[in-house]
């Protein structure tokens, strides 16, 4: 039997004179969002409890936004309705985090907007934050008091998951995944700040972070009735939650990375951004970065434009400027772009790469700690690019070939410093930049390294947030591919002699040691001996290292697309060769060649 003590005056009183926050994350409910935020508006207004609706369409692609507009108008005794339009499907995070930053209640209720779990049932959330003095209060479908119809499938898994996380993580309650939950907006403002994951395993950081805090976490009971709509778990999707619970483990256990994430100050005034894109002339993937900055959430910034030659963009919804420069360096053309910039950051994105919506958004608001000089972030493979480029991402994302620098092709990992960062995802104050002259002309590429060299000289940090998110073309497996690596790769091997402090790595050196390995295999194999040579020892150990090394290489590679798996295994091994070489090459040249932008230029 559920508890009869609480009430809507609970809330009421609770609530007071501040207001009740309702976040009600949304994707594809055309058929029933106007009548679920109706539904909610008219239970609150009844009681009269002083609350804001925030409906938060993730990228819905069935007309939800569209509907949103319409109930925005619609008036309520004590209710206001706030929707918040997400371009993009970004995730159950990103949804939560806009909805946040567009509420304004001491208390903050998260409502799934199926409303699977009817907002009915708020008296007890609030019972329990009253008699249990907690900071946070969860709807737990193992309370004693809950009423829930529930597949044995889904009993199964979530009972599973529940004790993993009761094991691993440490939490003191019995449900993280129910839709509804209540927060005092201190803790859940904290938490958001320090989140990482966007997905499947959002809720569980989510309380992770705000227990690691010293948050004191209830749980309320709920009445669900699923039906028949959940069906069977992908295994796409259990694999992803693991993955995601598994990285949450590791970073509030092992790392201790929740306990010491920097949270910069709140900016007081948006900050004017210059986005400045160097390119050869117009394209394909040009107009797809334009239109990407057209749906920014973050509106306060202008575009400039530095073609080789003339070139007509029509009429743009962004403040764009287009600089004909001649054929020049690309850094010689950002140098330009800083020059003619208005704004106190300058935002670096290749033509070839198109951000998140969410990417200034997020970026900016590190420049409110006068410490950080500059932000990246990760410049991850579209899912619309041809297969062998998507192949050459896979390569890329391989642990094998990137290792400790795999975070600048994938998104996720950890909010980090940085000593070096490429320039397709790069913001820098503007008063830095023109403070050490901009970008050196004399090196491409990497005349990014050089230029975060110098950031880095001059006392300033550079920072790694893994939502900071921009797309990133890639070259195609195996030509274009190799030709680019080739060159980064030869100015590393230049740059570790000449420029030490942010290239002399030993992971730099890695795959020119393999190379050698490789060279002397011919050498160790010509040897004519027996069995009872020592020398037979010799060539057997020799062959443990590759032996090893290939198999780690079909393990990282894995697909069950064979020729996606055999491909990037290829384009792997492929790439350390090249690396290796063209790096013995640039570390043992007089001088690097400054070239033009290369034939493969996408």
């Amino acid at each position: 039997m559920i508890s009869k003590r609480a009430t809507w005056d609970d809330v009421k009183k609770t609530v007071g004179n501040n207001r009740l926050s309702i976040i009600m994350p949304i994707y594809n409910l055309a058929s029933q969002v106007l009548s679920n935020i109706r539904k909610t508006a008219e239970l609150f207004a009844a009681n009269g409890i002083n609350a804001e609706i925030i409906p938060v369409d993730d990228g819905s692609l069935d007309g939800t936004g569209s509907l949103l507009a319409k109930v925005s108008t619609e008036k309520f005794d004590c209710v206001t309705i706030k929707p918040v339009i997400c371009p993009v499907n970004g995730g159950k995070g990103a949804a939560l985090k806009a909805g946040f930053d567009a509420s304004s209640g001491e208390l903050v209720m998260l409502l799934d907007g199926d409303l699977d779990i009817l907002p009915e049932q708020t008296p007890w959330f609030f019972e329990a934050m009253i008699t249990k003095k907690a900071d946070v209060v969860v709807g737990s479908k193992r309370h004693k008091y809950s009423q829930v119809q529930y597949p044995w499938h889904r009993r199964i898994v979530s009972w599973v998951y529940f004790t993993i996380v009761r094991l691993f993580i440490g939490l003191p309650i019995t449900d993280t995944q129910t839709g509804m939950k209540l927060f005092k907006r201190k803790v859940l403002g904290e938490a958001l700040s320090r989140m990482l994951v966007k997905t499947y395993a959002f809720d569980l950081e989510l309380l992770a972070i705000a227990h690691q805090r010293g948050a004191k976490i209830a749980e309320a009971p709920v009445i669900i009735r699923f039906g028949s709509k959940f069906g069977a778990l992908s295994p796409n999707t259990v694999k992803v939650m693991a993955l995601d619970s598994l990285a949450v483990f590791y970073r509030l256990k092992i790392l201790k990375y929740y306990a010491k994430a920097e949270v910069p100050p709140k900016l007081e005034v948006p900050p004017f951004v210059s986005v400045v894109i160097a390119c050869p002339q117009g394209s394909d993937v040009l107009d797809e970065c334009i239109r990407a900055l057209e749906a920014q959430v973050y509106r306060n910034f202008e575009v400039i434009v530095l073609p080789d030659g003339e070139l007509n963009l029509g009429k743009r919804m962004i403040d764009l400027k287009i600089i004909p420069t001649g054929k020049v360096r690309p850094a010689e053309k950002r140098n330009l772009g800083i020059k003619e910039s208005k704004g106190s950051i300058v935002a670096f994105i290749d033509d070839d790469a198109y951000p998140d919506v969410h990417w200034l958004e997020y970026a900016i608001s590190y420049f409110g700690d006068d410490t950080i000089g500059a932000v990246g972030g990760p410049g991850v493979t579209p899912a619309n690019d041809p297969y062998l480029a998507r192949v050459g991402g896979r390569a890329y994302d391989n642990i094998l070939l990137s290792g400790n620098y795999r975070y600048r092709y994938k998104a996720g990992g950890v909010k980090r410093d940085v000593d070096d960062y490429p320039s397709c995802n790069l913001l820098v104050r503007t008063d830095i930049l023109r403070k050490i002259n901009g970008y050196r002309t004399d090196f491409w590429p990497g005349e990014d390294t050089l230029l975060c060299k110098d950031i880095i000289d001059s006392g300033y940090r550079i920072v790694y947030d893994p939502w900071v998110v921009v797309n990133h073309h890639r070259r195609s497996l195996f030509g274009p591919h190799l030709r680019q690596l080739g060159r980064y790769a030869f100015h590393r091997g230049y740059f570790v002699k000449r420029y030490p402090s942010n290239s002399l790595r030993l992971s730099y050196f890695i795959p020119s040691a393999f190379v050698i390995y490789l060279l002397l295999w011919p050498l160790v194999s010509s040897f004519t001996i027996t069995p009872e040579s020592i020398l037979w020892y010799l060539q057997a150990a020799f062959l443990i290292p590759i032996g090893f090394y290939f198999a780690l290489l079909l393990l990282t590679s894995f697909s069950f697309n064979i020729l996606t798996w055999l491909l990037t295994a290829a384009g792997v091994f492929a790439s350390h060769v090249w690396y290796g070489i063209r790096f013995l090459q640039g570390l043992f040249a007089a001088k690097a060649p400054c070239e033009f932008i290369g034939k493969d230029h996408v």
